[in-house]
């Protein structure tokens, strides 16, 4: 009996590969674009993708604060945080997030989106917000990413 067998490639952390890729996310939606984001933090657009193994490349976001919300989110949507002390919750919506913190917004949807784990940890370790339209990883030849 003739059988051919293939076996399942399984990628290992020694052999990933890792591109640097640059993204504009101005005038983009912000849970869109998000997860965009995510999907290539985690290694999702390649074709040797393992869920236990981080294959993600590198993103560098460029005009982080320009992005923007669709309806009523900008003065509907809370942004909580809890310092841990009695009567200590802070809230600010999505437009006080924006002028205060611009790239937070940003970094908390794609946070969201990956594994809470110590591979998420790496993982969003490899985002790069900037809210101007200039980054100073030039020397890793970044390419823009392509949706």
């Amino acid at each position: 009996m003739d059988t051919l067998s293939y076996k399942t490639k399984s990628a290992k952390a020694e052999t990933v590969q890792r591109k640097w890729y640059v993204i504009d996310a101005d005038g983009e939606v912000v849970g869109r674009l998000a997860t965009r984001i995510a999907s290539v933090l985690r290694g999702k657009h390649k074709p040797d993708f393992t869920p236990h193994v981080d294959t993600g490349d590198y993103v560098i976001v460029l005009n982080a604060g320009k992005v923007r919300f669709t309806g009523a989110k900008l003065n509907d949507k809370e942004y909580q945080r809890f310092t841990g002390y009695p009567g200590g919750l802070r809230r600010r919506t999505a437009k006080e997030m924006l002028d205060v913190k611009p790239e937070m917004v940003l970094e908390l949807a794609v946070k969201g989106m990956l594994p809470k784990t110590k591979l998420g940890k790496a993982m969003i370790k490899k985002l790069f917000l900037y809210t101007e339209a200039s980054h100073p990883h030039t020397a890793q030849q970044p390419e823009p990413f392509k949706f």
